[in-house]
C-alpha cells in the first residue's frame, strides 16, 4: 500500500502547554516532510525499491535533514511504497534514498565529488539526468528534468554528506 509521505508529530506523554515538562514529551516521528505542497501541484507518485535494512538503518536520518523548498523550489508531497522518496518543483527534482547500484558502475569512471560526495551521471535517458552518489552506505538517487544542471545535487550534497556515513 502507498505511502504518503507527512510528518506528523503526536504528544505521547506530557501535559499541556502551562506544563513545565511539556517540552520533554516524547514524541512520535511517523515520517519525513518535504514541507508544504503547493496547492497547484499534485501528490507526486514515485517508484522506489523494496526498504532494505541498510536503507532502514540510514535512510531517516537523510530524509529528516531535507531541505523544505531546495533553491527556491518548494518540497511536494510524494506516493510511494517507503518513506525514502522526496520531490520539489515542477518539473519535479527526485531524490530516493536506498536505491540500488546505477548500471554501467565502473569503479573511477564518469565519477564526479561534490561537497565530499562521489556520484555517478546517467545521462542515457533523454527525459531525465540521474545523478547517484556511490560512495555511501546507502545509494542516493537524484533524478533532475534534462534542462536543469547539477545545482540541486550541489545543494543536496551537503545534507547526504552530513547525515550518511562514507563507505
Amino acid at each position: 500500500m502507498p505511502v504518503l509521505l507527512v510528518l506528523l508529530v503526536v504528544r505521547l506523554a506530557g501535559g499541556g502547554d502551562d506544563d513545565p515538562q511539556a517540552d520533554d514529551a516524547p514524541v512520535a516521528d511517523l515520517g519525513p516532510t518535504t514541507g508544504q505542497q503547493r496547492e497547484d501541484l499534485p501528490v507526486l507518485p514515485v517508484e522506489v525499491p523494496p526498504a532494505t535494512p541498510e536503507a532502514d538503518a540510514n535512510c531517516p536520518a537523510l530524509m529528516g535533514a531535507l531541505p523544505l523548498d531546495l533553491l527556491e523550489e518548494p518540497g511536494r508531497m510524494v506516493q510511494s511504497d517507503t518513506p525514502y522518496a522526496a520531490a520539489w518543483g515542477e518539473p519535479p527534482v527526485v531524490l530516493v534514498c536506498g536505491v540500488d547500484a546505477p548500471e554501467g558502475l565502473v569503479p573511477g569512471e564518469g565519477l564526479f565529488t561534490i561537497n565530499g560526495v562521489t556520484w555517478f551521471v546517467d545521462q542515457s535517458d533523454p527525459d531525465a539526468t540521474v545523478w547517484t552518489a556511490v560512495d555511501r552506505v546507502v545509494y542516493v538517487q537524484v533524478t533532475l528534468p534534462p534542462d536543469v544542471d547539477s545545482a540541486p545535487v550541489t545543494a543536496l550534497s551537503r545534507v547526504v554528506a552530513e547525515t550518511l556515513p562514507a563507505r
